[in-house]
């Protein structure tokens, strides 16, 4: 039996996120990262998001990853899998299975913000897979990567549309940041929401049960958690559309009333009138070329585009032909 590698931590520090949060309610349009969504509650919330009926999105995933999982290890002869943004560590099994029908010996990472999710991964799948040699690394993969250590003979995995978290014009860079852990040949699979209809998007970040309003509001109590912020969420109402000018999905928090807003381990303070927005995530969604568009320069090349069969979402599968041209900062 493989002994699960010590859950390895890079958190950033709080000094990090107080800049993040001072910087982004400073902008004209005040906005907050969405990777602070992920606090524990956070994480548990979007777990829930995952099982309801409005959000096709991670069960179309797994069943088109279940279709085309061993073309995609027949295309790419990996010996490591590392997951960015593992949350709860499902949807790698299809892999990890799939290399074990190879004969491939498989060793796994995962890496992710939310550090109690990590260690429950780790456990489970080395219990599953007691053959597979499991690390976790909990951290901002976003900024962190070189954490991973060299690639070689390595598949990196991005799932759940999490690229489309990126707004368009930052896509390139952290593709040159994956692309720097990977060698020569090694691969990159990244899940992509795929542009449809207004009606079919939006009914997928306003569901009816209202999960997705309690996730949205929740990054607001962990900012008071964290930074000692007076936020009341329950003041604030969940927003989220669907703008086709830029195809992406924005989700926000407005104000239902005047208030003065507090942040101790930011210092930093801003008054907000009823009325007010804070933008908390892009989610942005594309075709098989305005994805392809932002490759060029990172190091990657598209080998294979794969669709389900109502193309609500698609699986890309890049390659690391170069070293990336793009500055990696």
């Amino acid at each position: 039996m493989a002994e699960p590698t010590q859950v390895l931590f890079h958190p950033a520090p709080p000094a990090a996120m107080a800049a993040d949060v001072r910087r982004g309610l400073s902008e004209r349009l005040p906005t907050l990262p969405s990777k602070y969504f992920y606090d524990d509650r956070g994480s548990e919330l979007f777990e829930q998001i995952t099982q309801l009926s409005e959000y096709y999105q991670t069960r179309t995933e797994e069943a088109l990853l279940a279709r085309v999982a061993e073309d995609v290890m027949t295309r790419q002869s990996a010996s490591e899998l590392v997951e960015l943004g593992s949350g709860a560590g499902r949807k790698i099994g299809v892999l990890l299975e799939g290399m074990g029908r190879a004969g491939r010996a498989a060793r796994l990472t995962l890496f992710d913000i939310n550090a109690l999710f990590v260690a429950e991964s780790v456990r489970a799948l080395a219990a599953r897979y007691p053959d597979v040699p499991v690390r976790g690394v909990t951290g901002d993969f976003t900024g962190d990567l070189t954490a991973l250590g060299p690639g070689g003979g390595r598949l990196a995995v991005l799932f759940a549309g999490t690229i489309g978290n990126f707004h368009p014009d930052e896509v390139p860079g952290f593709l040159s940041r994956v692309s720097a852990q990977l060698k020569l040949g090694d691969g990159f699979l990244v899940g992509v929401d795929v542009v449809k209809s207004r009606a079919r998007l939006e009914a997928a970040y306003n569901d009816a049960a209202g999960v997705t309003a309690d996730f949205n509001r929740n990054i607001l109590s962990h900012i008071n958690r964290a930074l000692g912020a007076d936020f009341v969420p329950e003041a604030w109402e969940h927003v989220a559309f669907y703008d086709d000018a830029n195809a992406w999905i924005e989700m926000r928090l407005r104000a239902n009333a005047n208030c003065r807003v507090r942040i101790p381990g930011a210092r930093f303070e801003r008054t907000f009138r009823a009325g007010d927005e804070i933008r908390t995530e892009l989610s942005c969604k594309y075709s098989r070329g305005t994805f392809a568009r932002l490759l060029p320069g990172t190091g990657l090349v598209m080998e294979q585009w794969y669709f389900d069969r109502e193309e609500l979402f698609a699986l890309a599968l890049l390659r690391r032909v170069h070293l990336p041209l793009l500055r990696l900062a």
